[in-house]
């Protein structure tokens, strides 16, 4: 499966303050396997881990921001910062178009998106429940709702 899966753009997946290189890992194998143009850590170094078996590092380029601002200030031109965080103000994933060019940015699960991300990202969708998901189940589902609309069967 070489092929880039995207018809046109490009998007990018990261954990703010990840918890655990698991879901890390496991979050960063679905986004090699979607497509994914780059995936990123904010507040964390990357390091590898077990559960990246398809090492996304060796074919997707992986960044790793000190805070926030540093992150921000390497967004790509023109590209739509999207949180993903269970807000009142956040639109449901299932009703949600996706932009051509796309950074989603997950929080850690115990304490989502720091508020200057929330006051920064272009966009906020959730997840439909009334509980925190692991970040790697919330993020495979966005990666995944972004693929099944934006990709011809």
């Amino acid at each position: 499966m070489g092929k880039n899966l995207q018809i046109d753009g490009f998007f990018g997946i990261g954990i703010e303050c990840c918890k655990t290189w698991v879901n890390y890992g496991t979050l960063y194998r679905t986004a090699r396997i979607l497509g994914a143009s780059f995936v990123f850590l904010i507040n964390n170094k990357f390091k590898k881990t077990k559960s990246d078996t398809q090492k996304t590092w060796r074919s997707v380029p992986t960044y790793s921001y000190l805070d926030f601002d540093h992150f921000y200030q390497s967004l790509p031109f023109s590209c739509v910062l999207v949180g993903v965080e269970m807000s009142e103000s956040a639109q449901y994933v299932e009703e949600f178009t996706h932009p051509e060019r796309a950074c989603y940015l997950l929080g850690s699960e115990d304490h989502g998106l720091s508020r200057k991300a929330l006051d920064n990202c272009h966009k906020l969708i959730r997840l439909r429940g009334d509980h925190s998901m692991n970040v790697a189940v919330a993020g495979s589902i966005v990666l995944y709702d972004r693929f099944t609309k934006r990709t011809p069967l």
